[in-house]
């Protein structure tokens, strides 16, 4: 069984302020609010595992359960539609806040900006998120999916109007040719991965993934959990991982979150540039063909990065058995604690969290973390069971 890998944060630190400034409570208060204007909009489960918590000598765990967001079973959804509507608002001179989704989807405010191209390549959640504001917009939207994607991610995309394809590509070069087509068709790339020179949308996405960890932060505190000591988050490009670690960063200067970043050790790009701790990001290529789909990036987003190097405490490089293990723990819980429907992506946390407490293997990485009985870890299962069929040959036929 290959290892879980693991490298302590000593990544040299820039403007650590600076990073996290747009991730601030008010600034992702506003993304809250319009995602609170969307007829489909729900505060999503905080799952409050006790049993679990105990057996394996913890505090407490809490599973934020994405499957329920908009009826779209991933997360992904918060930040391609604020990032959208934000796209929207400045076309139209106006401010977000002033801008409810009813508004924005009005005919009035269509005929105002005319017909825009929405465009973007996903492994499925994100794709499918952008697909259905898109839709919601009456826009269009074209959709490029990597090499190996699930057929199942792709129907559901195509369902919500989308232009949508597999690729021959992995992720990384897929995000290259969706640039390139809408350069060439006056489209807007709705990607969140940044580079030089796109940073403003996918800074927008990571304020619409902040809804998320809001909500998450006001429903600790009505279990009487006024700050988790630790949160473990799942890294692709990094935008998620970095809009959480920025969020919580904010909202606690002093006492930050222990943060834990985890990744496939088939596209582990902060795991690398933790080993070879120059500051500097490195890079995964190849197919990247892990079962955790949604992390199979090769290339960090360069905003998420920033955040990431200043304050989490840890990289782990986790292979699927990982995420296997994590779904079939989530899935089938303790008698008195709710069972999680958690796709790869979804439940690699859940996974690590579980070995670093019940294995001796890696009393080294549960030391170095500072887990024990006093520690309330936070975990976001961003996805359900988005490819149904893959979801019953790990849990119920016990693939990997």
């Amino acid at each position: 069984m290959e290892k879980i890998l693991w490298k302590e944060n000593t990544l040299p630190k820039t403007d650590k302020e600076r990073s996290i400034k747009f991730l601030s409570k008010e600034e992702v208060s506003k993304a809250k609010k319009f995602h609170e204007s969307f007829s489909e909009y729900d505060k999503t489960p905080l799952v409050d595992l006790k049993k679990l918590s105990k057996k394996i000598g913890l505090g407490g765990i809490y599973v934020k359960d994405e499957s329920y967001r908009f009826g779209l079973n991933a997360f992904k959804v918060l930040g391609g539609s604020f990032a959208m509507g934000k796209y929207l608002a400045d076309k139209l001179g106006e401010d977000i806040e002033n801008l409810s989704y009813e508004k924005i989807t009005s005919k009035e405010v269509k005929d105002k900006l005319g017909d825009i191209t929405f465009v973007t390549a996903t492994d499925g959640n994100h794709g499918r998120g952008v697909a259905w504001t898109a839709n919601r917009l009456k826009q269009k939207s074209v959709v490029y999916m990597p090499k190996g994607s699930s057929l199942m991610r792709l129907k559901n995309i195509k369902a919500e109007g989308a232009e949508a394809s597999i690729t021959e590509l992995n992720y990384d070069d897929a995000v290259r040719l969706a640039n390139k087509y809408a350069e060439e068709h006056n489209g807007v790339i709705v990607q969140d991965t940044a580079w030089e020179g796109y940073e403003k949308i996918p800074a927008w996405i990571m304020q619409g993934y902040g809804t998320m960890a809001l909500e998450a932060s006001e429903q600790l505190k009505k279990l009487n959990v006024e700050r988790p000591t630790h949160i473990f988050v799942q890294a692709g490009v990094g935008s998620l991982a970095g809009a959480i670690q920025g969020f919580f960063a904010s909202m606690y200067p002093e006492n930050c979150p222990t943060t834990v970043v985890v990744e496939s050790n088939l596209a582990d790009c902060y795991y690398k540039s933790a080993i070879a701790d120059d500051g500097k990001a490195r890079a995964v290529g190849g197919e990247m063909q892990t079962i955790m789909a949604g992390l199979a990036c090769g290339e960090v987003n360069t905003i998420g990065f920033e955040v990431l190097k200043n304050y989490a405490k840890a990289f782990v490089s986790a292979p699927d058995w990982v995420a296997a293990k994590g779904m079939r723990v989530l899935g089938n819980p303790l008698k008195g604690d709710t069972g999680v429907i958690s796709g790869e992506s979804g439940a690699v946390t859940a996974g690590l969290l579980y070995e670093i407490m019940t294995n001796e293997d890696y009393k080294d990485l549960k030391q170095a973390l500072g887990l024990d009985e006093n520690s309330r870890v936070l975990l976001f299962s961003t996805e359900g069971d988005t490819d149904p069929e893959k979801y019953r040959q790990i849990v119920w036929n016990g693939e990997y």
